[in-house]
């Protein structure tokens, strides 16, 4: 029985060095920093001016699911769970913060977190299912910003004396939507921009935050973070100015986050980092100059191309992910048969 799991693992990683990338037409130009895969049929991409887009045919055609009035938005994350259940959250400081969401495939949106706060500035969102799920904003007055959902139509912000204090000018980079991680509706991470994870494994109701040895500074810091389970997980990130750098931007854990080693062979700034299905403890990693991949839970990793994104989503127990960048580029990936 061992031989045979070992054999089917060398099949898979094979196949996974041979990553297909196909570039598809969203339609647009502008730049898609959020991308959430369903099925290897359905997904929905977001970004600058509004832009909200859907496929239910892999990708062949992309098809618009705007938000009257909100032209002027940049919704740089999406989540969404069926060809018919999705939300969107826009950055910015003040009312240009917000999350929507639909129920019946873009046809109608309905507002379901409209910020007040002037120094509120959301920076990403994710779920454990449709309606559980959690959000980040930058610090407020040294203060960390959560808020979370159980029903996924109404969100609360976490008390501030339930969480560690933030350092100045601590948030999160939006950059991709996925520099928090959730195991289930109680483990929960995030990942900011002095390279510290934020940790919950309650469901929220308490809180503690570790350093992790990625480097921090000037547009330098976690910029994604990823778990498989309750304890493997990984950070990486980088300086998004300097593209080809590969300098500390990458630690994984595997004590629920308690404590991070570093890693090195990524080939630059990763803007997103994914687990892939299968029993390979495999992991794929993006960034605006290129693709990685490691098969031994982020250890090692090899380049798979000089493809540039932002953002990934994969299909959940498939073969398949699609990924978005700059200038409306969104692409299908493919490994496998």
């Amino acid at each position: 029985m061992l031989g045979l799991v070992r054999t089917l693992t060398v099949l898979l990683v094979a196949a996974l060095e041979a990553v297909r990338v196909a570039p598809q037409s969203s339609g647009v130009t502008v730049r898609l920093r959020g991308v959430s895969a369903v099925s290897s049929s359905v997904a929905w991409a977001s970004g600058a001016g509004g832009t909200i887009l859907q496929t239910v045919d892999g990708g062949r055609t992309w098809q618009p699911r705007p938000i009257p009035k909100t032209e002027g938005a940049d919704f740089r994350d999406v989540d969404a769970f069926s060809d018919r259940v999705a939300y969107v959250l826009s950055i910015g400081s003040g009312e240009s913060s917000r999350i929507y969401r639909t129920v019946d495939g873009g046809e109608h949106w309905d507002l379901q977190f409209a910020n007040t706060d002037p120094k509120v500035f959301l920076d990403a969102m994710t779920f454990a299912d449709s309606t559980h799920g959690v959000a980040f904003s930058d610090s407020v007055d040294g203060a960390f910003v959560v808020l979370t959902t159980s029903d996924g139509r109404s969100w609360t912000r976490v008390p501030a004396d339930r969480l560690p204090a933030a350092l100045p000018g601590e948030g999160a980079f939006a950059a991709s939507g996925s520099n928090i991680a959730m195991v289930g509706h109680d483990f929960i991470w995030i990942g900011t921009t002095a390279s510290r994870v934020l940790r919950s494994l309650d469901g929220g109701r308490t809180w503690s935050v570790t350093s992790t040895p990625v480097a921090t500074g000037t547009a330098t810091g976690i910029f994604s973070i990823a778990f498989r389970d309750r304890d493997h997980g990984i950070v990486v990130g980088g300086n998004y100015q300097r593209e080809q750098d590969a300098i500390d931007n990458a630690a994984i854990t595997t004590d629920a986050g308690r404590t991070w080693t570093p890693v090195k062979g990524l080939g630059g700034f990763r803007s997103a980092v994914a687990w892939l299905p299968g029993p390979a403890n495999t992991l794929i990693a993006v960034g605006p100059t290129g693709m990685d991949l490691s098969r031994d839970d982020g250890r090692m990793w090899t380049a798979v191309g000089t493809d540039g994104f932002d953002a990934i989503g994969v299909v959940p127990k498939g073969t398949a992910a699609y990924a978005s960048g700059s200038g409306g580029r969104i692409a299908r990936l493919d490994w496998g048969k």
